[in-house]
């Protein structure tokens, strides 16, 4: 698993679950740049951090380090392979809008 399939899992995770970076920041008691770096692939999380992220997430450590493709929430009745499509749509928006961004 690369830091980079880690962040992008917990980026639509968070936003599944309608939460900033800041919001997640604050609920852990780090910097939102700290989140930021997560979700971009640039450092990880320790152990203990990871264990508050999936609470604070409501979603297991598989999923989030790719051990796991099984989502551990429901979305409004949609199907696992619906979620699934849904976050990926997430990520592939906000990829889109990263390269926007930086032109």
């Amino acid at each position: 698993m690369s830091l980079e399939f880690f962040g992008e899992r917990l980026k639509a995770v968070r936003k599944a679950k309608r939460l900033t970076q800041l919001d997640l920041s604050k609920r852990l008691d780090v910097s939102k740049g700290t989140i930021s770096s997560y979700e971009q692939g640039k450092s990880f999380p320790s152990i203990e951090t990871l264990i508050k992220i999936c609470h604070i997430l409501d979603t297991s450590s598989d999923y989030l380090l790719g051990i796991s493709d099984d989502l551990p929430f429901k979305m409004g009745g949609l199907t696992d392979e619906q979620m699934e499509s849904v976050l990926q749509f997430v990520s592939l928006i906000e990829k889109s809008n990263s390269i926007i961004e930086n032109e």
